[in-house]
């Protein structure tokens, strides 16, 4: 049976504590911060990073080097036959094109998934890979089946402030403005390659009501008579991310929500006080 090694990068959630409990890698995202290179979750902290974000520092997201890329496949390489490298999305960063080219000089020992997934829904691709490694999958077939289920998840996300949608290029400063005043809510989805709006709202309450209408709407429709899973992420506190839960699992009941905070990448463009919820397939048995 081919020796499989599942590795990630930190967009994916998965702290490098967890991915050493799981029994695979995760490549740091790099961050500029005010000139000075930091890597998630090595030399740079959630609350490090928030600090940083809201005391209006310059935040950069970078992608990791080809270098740290390779480097990390041929260490891999050592003990295993094949790797298996599960990226973010390639239509939010180059990173997973960059990779995918790197792997051509690995001659069939590498394969990059292009799933386009990023934060809950890329850990729930790295989770199945792991199931699917063993249960004595080869690479390729990882690859095929992770890329076959690309569209099978939706995450969608509202923001506590209009601030870093309008510095990232999303709102216009106007329509910013006046957001704040009117404490419009923006709720945005992803599913597949981009971060797109969906709907807006007025106020938390309304847009946390959104998203969960939302969720059953895929259900009961995108999704009707699929197992399915639904999971929730955070950038604002602990305490308000539980309620937050609480009231996924109260209007899902029999679901069992995993929460986790979001990725540095993607907070880096929405900014602290934001919360998510996604469903996503089942993988195939």
């Amino acid at each position: 049976m081919v020796k499989v090694a599942i590795a990630t990068d930190s967009n994916s959630g998965i702290t490098q504590a967890k991915a050493k409990e799981l029994g695979i890698s995760v490549l740091p995202m790099p961050f500029t911060i005010d000139d000075e290179l930091f890597f998630e979750d090595i030399t740079l902290t959630q609350e490090q990073f928030y600090e940083k974000l809201q005391s209006d520092c310059s935040v950069i997201t970078s992608q990791p080097s080809p270098g740290d890329v390779t480097e990390l496949w041929d260490k891999l390489l050592e003990s295993y036959d094949e790797v298996v490298y599960i990226p973010m999305s390639s239509g939010l960063s180059n990173s997973c094109e960059t990779a995918m080219m790197l792997a051509e000089s690995y001659e069939g020992k590498v394969f990059v998934v292009n799933n386009q997934r990023i934060s809950i829904t890329q850990r729930r691709s790295v989770l199945d890979a792991l199931e699917l490694a063993k249960d004595g999958k080869s690479g390729k077939e990882i690859k095929r089946t992770l890329e076959d289920m690309k569209l099978d998840a939706s995450i969608y996300i509202t923001v506590d402030t209009l601030k870093y949608l309008k510095q990232g290029g999303r709102v216009t400063p106007a329509a910013a403005a006046i957001g704040t005043i009117l404490n419009i809510k923006p709720v945005l989805q992803i599913q597949g390659e981009k971060l797109d709006s969906f709907a807006k709202a007025r106020g938390f309450k309304q847009a946390k009501t959104i998203m969960l209408d939302a969720i059953e709407k895929d259900i009961t429709e995108r999704f009707k008579g699929e197992k399915l899973q639904i999971h929730a992420a955070y950038t604002c506190s602990d305490e308000e991310a539980q309620e937050w839960k609480q009231e996924i699992e109260a209007r899902f009941p029999g679901y069992e929500i995993h929460i986790d905070k979001l990725s540095l990448s993607v907070a880096c463009h929405i900014g602290p006080g934001s919360m998510a919820v996604a469903c996503m397939k089942y993988i195939a048995n």
